[in-house]
């Protein structure tokens, strides 16, 4: 009992508050200190222990009940202020911050508010807008935070709670119409084709200022204006350069495609004034004849070089009109056709009359020459043959074998050719004249085709098949053998003056039987003829197998042969042999005693210098 009644003692000498309390109040509730005043924040009774919160923070309870901020977010699954000690925990003395921050002050997501900071906002500091200055009027009386500039409550979404507006009232308050959070300038969302005055033409290529000035405010701050512009009628912003010399809009010539595009209007027609505008001057810019805004001003306008200077043709048709080769549809092509040419000083004929014009009038701009040379071929073409034919007779008269209804084939006949120094006969008649008159080899670039030459000889064209054997200092007559009929043709040689008449059985041998190539390798270009063997044995084989050699050079076939033939010999027995034929011998053939064996150098010969002479050699032993 005694220990009873000290502890009731003690706690009667103790204050009130520290009997009840869980502890001291926070700096923030430090008024609310008291057991008198614990019903301001709790509710007591039967039920679980409730708090007051929302009574007094009526900022807060203003978001929960619109359902719109940062606590409204987080405690939008709870029921009553019993949330509120989850952030915000009490009785932990006064040093003790009130605030709980999850996870971190730093480290806040922003979208935990319902306002996703974005572009630009992402990069600012929180103190830049939540500061006093921005919490609107309206807002500032319920929030219990004295030093406004610790709160983050008070802040509205709207640009122009934040931003001051740059357009004193001029546009409408939603700043995101025309701007995004990247950047203020360039307004990249404002499509001035939504506004009352779309732009077109060239009015898109114009800068903003040019329109839009900059204006001063009472408060001196430089603005621009966006508002009450004048733009019914062009002349709202650009001057009358015609002074009032058209009654009508300046919609009813210009477009905004340009001041100089001009479209006529229907209440003006051209074709009622002097100057009807047909063809090309239909399309051509009303600037280019009137050099000045009024139109008023007369226009020189009878001659074409009233207008068209300087002249192009730089005073090459003085008299005439330029009517005469060209209309108003268009300066090119000229109407100056074949039939016009005619009747100047060079009509033109042949294939003259398919040339195209700037082949011969080279163009050249306003330099080009309409009044040629034309008394000679070469005035314009380019000599072909190298001036081959400027002596006499032809003087470069290319009309002596040519015309002008073309350039091949030549007019040069095989009649003309026959009055030239060289008269083509035989086969000359059907060559090509290419064949002969061609470019010389062996120069580049290849020189013209060659028609003069400096000797007319055969070997002028033709190759020396002889390789010079028949060349003499003084003359190379190739017709001394042959004929222009053909090569083969040699009637005109006469073997009968050589060293070698040909006789007997010789005439009727080939050429090629004795004028043959010195080996069989060689080319029939290598045929000797001059060096052609004149002995028997140059020719002829030795069909007796060097019996009459006696071990120098068979002698001549002529001792017992004669040239017109082989067969029967003229060799007489009796005068030359030592076995004489007579009597009963002299009925005998030759080859009864002369007979073919084979032992001579292992050929077959007939045996006739070594024949047997005894009876009992050719006579059976009777």
């Amino acid at each position: 009992m005694r220990l009873l009644l000290t502890l009731l003692i003690t706690l009667a000498c103790l204050p009130a508050g520290a009997q009840i309390s869980p502890g001291p109040l926070s700096k923030a509730h430090a008024s609310l200190e008291g057991t008198t005043q614990c019903n301001s924040c709790h509710s007591f009774g039967l039920g679980p222990r409730t708090y007051k919160c929302s009574s007094c923070h009526a900022e807060i309870r203003q978001e929960l009940v619109n359902k719109r901020g940062f606590h409204a977010n987080i405690v939008k699954n709870n029921v009553g202020d019993q949330a509120c000690a989850r952030c915000h925990p009490e009785h932990l003395g006064p040093t003790f911050n009130i605030v709980k921050w999850e996870p971190s002050h730093d480290e806040f997501d922003h979208r935990q508010t319902g306002y996703v900071l974005s572009g630009a906002h992402a990069k600012t500091t929180c103190n830049k807008c939540h500061k006093a200055q921005n919490i609107s009027a309206a807002l500032r009386k319920n929030i219990r935070v004295k030093d406004l500039n610790h709160t983050y409550l008070g802040m509205s979404p709207e640009c122009l709670s934040c931003h001051a507006d740059e357009h004193r009232g001029q546009l409408n308050a939603d700043c995101a119409r025309c701007h995004n959070f990247d950047s203020w300038k360039p307004a990249t969302e404002f499509d001035h084709a939504r506004s009352r005055y779309p732009l077109t033409g060239l009015h898109e290529k114009i800068v903003c200022n040019k329109c839009h000035r900059t204006l001063t405010a009472i408060d001196s701050k430089a603005y621009v204006q966006y508002t009450n512009f004048p733009f019914a009628s062009c002349l709202n912003c650009h001057q009358d350069p015609h002074r009032g010399a058209f009654q009508g809009t300046c919609e009813s010539c210009h477009t905004t495609m340009g001041w100089k595009v001009v479209r006529m209007s229907s209440s003006f027609d051209h074709n009622l004034t002097n100057f009807p505008l047909n063809g090309g001057h239909a399309k051509v810019e009303c600037s280019k004849c009137h050099k000045t805004s009024n139109f008023k001003e007369p226009v020189a306008h009878a001659l074409c070089a009233d207008c068209h200077t300087p002249d192009p043709h730089k005073g090459q048709f003085p008299t005439q009109d330029c009517a005469s080769c060209h209309n108003e549809d268009a300066y090119k092509p000229s109407l100056y056709t074949v039939s016009s040419h005619q009747k100047s000083k060079y009509p033109l004929e042949g294939k003259h009359a398919s040339v195209d014009c700037a082949k011969c009038h080279l163009p050249a701009g306003e330099d080009t020459q309409y009044h040629v040379k034309f008394a000679a071929c070469t005035d314009c073409h380019k000599d072909v043959h190298g001036r081959q034919f400027a002596d006499a007779p032809y003087l470069d008269h290319c009309d002596m074998c040519h015309n002008v209804d073309g350039f091949r084939p030549s007019t040069y006949t095989l009649a003309k050719h026959q009055e030239s120094r060289f008269h083509l006969t035989g086969a000359h008649v059907a060559i090509p004249c290419a064949d002969c008159h061609k470019p010389p080899i062996g120069s580049y670039p290849p020189p013209p085709a060659q028609y003069k030459f400096a000797t007319l000889t055969c070997v002028g064209c033709h190759a020396d098949p002889h390789q010079g054997e028949f060349t003499t200092p003084a003359k190379q007559d190739c017709e001394v053998c042959h004929s222009t009929r053909s090569w083969k043709d040699m009637v005109a040689f006469d073997h009968s003056t050589t060293k070698f008449p040909l006789e007997g059985a010789h005439r009727a041998v080939t050429c090629s039987e004795c004028h043959r190539p010195t080996n069989l390798g060689a080319s029939a270009r290598q045929i000797v003829f001059r060096g052609a063997p004149t002995a028997c044995s140059g020719c002829h084989e030795d069909v007796h197998g060097g019996q009459f050699s006696k071990g120098g050079p068979p002698p001549e076939c002529t001792s017992c042969h004669s040239v017109r033939s082989w067969k029967p010999s003229t060799f007489d027995h009796e005068a030359r042999a030592k076995f004489s034929l007579k009597g009963a011998h002299e009925e005998v053939p030759c080859a009864d005693c002369h007979k073919e064996t084979t032992a001579i150098g292992g050929r077959q010969v007939v045996i006739y210098a070594r024949a047997p002479s005894r009876c009992a050699a050719c006579h059976a032993d009777k």
